[in-house]
Protein backbone atom coordinates (compact mmCIF):
# COMPACT_ATOMS: atom_id res chain seq x y z
CA UNK A 1 0.00 0.00 0.00
CA UNK A 2 1.42 3.34 -0.94
CA UNK A 3 1.72 6.33 1.33
CA UNK A 4 -1.13 7.98 -0.17
CA UNK A 5 -3.44 5.46 -0.50
CA UNK A 6 -2.91 4.38 3.80
CA UNK A 7 -4.06 8.19 3.77
CA UNK A 8 -7.41 7.62 2.26
CA UNK A 9 -7.90 4.48 4.14
CA UNK A 10 -6.96 6.12 7.36
CA UNK A 11 -9.57 8.71 6.83
CA UNK A 12 -11.70 6.44 5.65
CA UNK A 13 -11.11 3.90 8.86
CA UNK A 14 -12.09 7.32 10.69
CA UNK A 15 -15.30 7.61 9.17
CA UNK A 16 -16.68 4.62 9.88
CA UNK A 17 -15.57 4.95 13.76
CA UNK A 18 -17.44 7.72 13.70
CA UNK A 19 -20.33 6.85 12.20
CA UNK A 20 -20.15 3.50 14.06
CA UNK A 21 -20.57 5.35 17.65
CA UNK A 22 -22.93 5.07 19.69
CA UNK A 23 -22.34 6.59 22.83
CA UNK A 24 -22.28 10.38 22.94
CA UNK A 25 -18.85 10.84 24.30
CA UNK A 26 -17.69 8.20 21.78
CA UNK A 27 -19.66 9.82 18.58
CA UNK A 28 -17.63 13.37 19.71
CA UNK A 29 -14.03 11.69 19.99
CA UNK A 30 -14.49 9.68 16.75
CA UNK A 31 -16.20 12.49 14.74
CA UNK A 32 -13.29 14.94 16.37
CA UNK A 33 -10.70 12.86 15.15
CA UNK A 34 -12.11 11.88 11.52
CA UNK A 35 -13.41 16.29 10.57
CA UNK A 36 -11.85 19.03 10.52
CA UNK A 37 -13.44 21.51 12.80
CA UNK A 38 -15.30 23.01 10.42
CA UNK A 39 -15.71 20.21 8.13
CA UNK A 40 -19.31 19.23 6.18
CA UNK A 41 -21.23 16.66 5.88
CA UNK A 42 -23.77 16.48 2.81
CA UNK A 43 -26.27 14.13 1.54
CA UNK A 44 -29.82 14.28 0.24
CA UNK A 45 -31.27 14.08 3.33
CA UNK A 46 -28.48 16.14 5.31
CA UNK A 47 -26.40 19.39 4.84
CA UNK A 48 -24.35 20.27 8.39
CA UNK A 49 -21.11 21.85 9.08
CA UNK A 50 -18.97 21.29 12.29
CA UNK A 51 -18.57 18.52 14.88
CA UNK A 52 -21.81 18.88 16.27
CA UNK A 53 -23.69 19.09 13.21
CA UNK A 54 -22.03 15.80 11.56
CA UNK A 55 -22.33 14.40 15.26
CA UNK A 56 -26.58 15.00 15.19
CA UNK A 57 -26.68 13.65 11.34
CA UNK A 58 -24.79 10.27 12.90
CA UNK A 59 -26.86 10.31 15.87
CA UNK A 60 -30.26 10.28 14.11
CA UNK A 61 -29.28 7.82 11.92
CA UNK A 62 -28.57 5.46 14.86
CA UNK A 63 -32.04 6.68 16.11
CA UNK A 64 -33.59 5.76 12.94
CA UNK A 65 -31.66 2.30 12.59
CA UNK A 66 -30.91 1.03 15.79
CA UNK A 67 -28.68 -2.15 16.03
CA UNK A 68 -26.93 -1.53 12.63
CA UNK A 69 -23.16 -0.58 11.15
CA UNK A 70 -22.20 1.19 8.72
CA UNK A 71 -19.98 -1.41 6.39
CA UNK A 72 -17.51 -0.32 3.71
CA UNK A 73 -18.73 -1.50 0.68
CA UNK A 74 -15.65 -2.07 -0.94
CA UNK A 75 -12.20 -0.79 -1.72
CA UNK A 76 -10.92 2.79 -0.64
CA UNK A 77 -10.37 5.33 -4.21
CA UNK A 78 -8.49 8.76 -4.29
CA UNK A 79 -6.20 11.20 -5.95
CA UNK A 80 -5.15 14.46 -4.45
CA UNK A 81 -6.69 15.24 -1.46
CA UNK A 82 -10.09 13.66 -2.80
CA UNK A 83 -11.25 9.86 -1.74
CA UNK A 84 -14.42 7.96 -2.37
CA UNK A 85 -15.71 4.96 -1.01
CA UNK A 86 -19.20 2.95 -0.57
CA UNK A 87 -20.59 1.32 2.31
CA UNK A 88 -23.57 0.17 3.31
CA UNK A 89 -25.62 0.09 6.91
CA UNK A 90 -26.04 -3.84 7.87
CA UNK A 91 -28.89 -5.24 10.20
CA UNK A 92 -26.14 -6.69 12.87
CA UNK A 93 -29.22 -9.36 14.20
CA UNK A 94 -30.11 -10.72 9.96
CA UNK A 95 -27.17 -9.05 7.81
CA UNK A 96 -29.54 -7.50 5.53
CA UNK A 97 -28.42 -4.36 4.55
CA UNK A 98 -31.43 -1.72 3.80
CA UNK A 99 -29.38 1.28 2.83
CA UNK A 100 -26.12 1.73 0.98
CA UNK A 101 -24.32 4.43 -0.96
CA UNK A 102 -20.90 6.04 -1.71
CA UNK A 103 -19.26 9.25 -0.36
CA UNK A 104 -16.62 11.31 -1.48
CA UNK A 105 -14.43 13.16 1.00
CA UNK A 106 -11.97 16.18 0.81
CA UNK A 107 -9.00 16.20 3.36
CA UNK A 108 -6.91 18.65 4.78
CA UNK A 109 -3.59 18.75 5.08
CA UNK A 110 -3.57 16.39 8.20
CA UNK A 111 -5.77 13.96 6.72
CA UNK A 112 -8.88 14.93 8.39
CA UNK A 113 -12.59 15.73 6.14
CA UNK A 114 -12.81 19.02 5.31
CA UNK A 115 -16.12 18.16 3.27
CA UNK A 116 -17.76 14.62 2.63
CA UNK A 117 -20.77 14.47 -0.38
CA UNK A 118 -22.82 11.49 0.45
CA UNK A 119 -25.37 9.42 -2.52
CA UNK A 120 -27.48 7.33 -1.41
CA UNK A 121 -27.74 4.32 -4.08
CA UNK A 122 -30.14 2.08 -2.03
CA UNK A 123 -32.98 3.40 0.97
CA UNK A 124 -35.77 1.71 2.17
CA UNK A 125 -39.42 3.46 0.94
CA UNK A 126 -40.07 3.77 4.31
CA UNK A 127 -36.92 5.83 5.48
Amino acid sequence: MSVITERYEIAAARYFEAWNATEPEALSKAVAAAWAADGSYTDPLADVRGHEGVAAVIAAAHEQFPGFVFRPLGAVDGHHDTARFGWELVNEADSSAPVAGFDVVTLDAEGRIRQVLGFLDRVPTSA
